[in-house]
């Protein structure tokens, strides 16, 4: 007679555990990585925002606060740059909006603000500001760009 052969419950029970531990660990990690990912990716949009916006300063003697048509006609990839008369590009996780600032001499500041709705709202508010600042404000603490 042969004997049957598998697994215990008490070895399914304790795989099922390790699995369990390492899940725990590893999807933390996941979380953090996918936000610093969605913030590099406005980021991007950001600079190349700010270089475009140089561009017109050269070509209008002025800044815009029009990221589309019109403006500074912003394409990216995964990004809507023609929502609220093209002042805002969206994405799922994030809304960047550019405010210009009085002069003299002009100036503007580009905000990245998490959808409410997101994960990414622990992340922070990015910032942008003409002058070279950068800003990732989380709670009101600046947790660097």
């Amino acid at each position: 007679m042969r004997k049957a052969r598998g697994f215990t419950l008490i070895e399914l029970m304790i795989t099922v555990v390790i699995v369990a531990i390492l899940a725990s660990v590893a999807w933390p990690s996941y979380e953090r990585y996918m936000q610093r990912s969605r913030r590099a990716e406005a980021q991007s949009l950001m600079l190349a925002i700010v270089n475009k916006q140089q561009q017109y300063l050269l070509d209008a003697r002025q800044y815009t606060n029009v990221l589309g048509v019109g403006g500074l006609a912003m394409v990216q990839q995964g990004w809507d740059c023609s929502l609220d008369t093209a002042r805002t590009c969206a994405n799922t996780y994030y809304n960047v909006t550019v405010t210009l600032n009085a002069g003299p001499p002009p100036s503007f500041t580009v905000t990245g603000t998490p959808k409410v709705t997101t994960s990414q709202t622990a992340d922070g508010t990015l910032t942008f500001v003409s002058t070279g600042g950068k800003t990732r404000m989380v709670g009101g603490v600046d947790k660097g760009w």
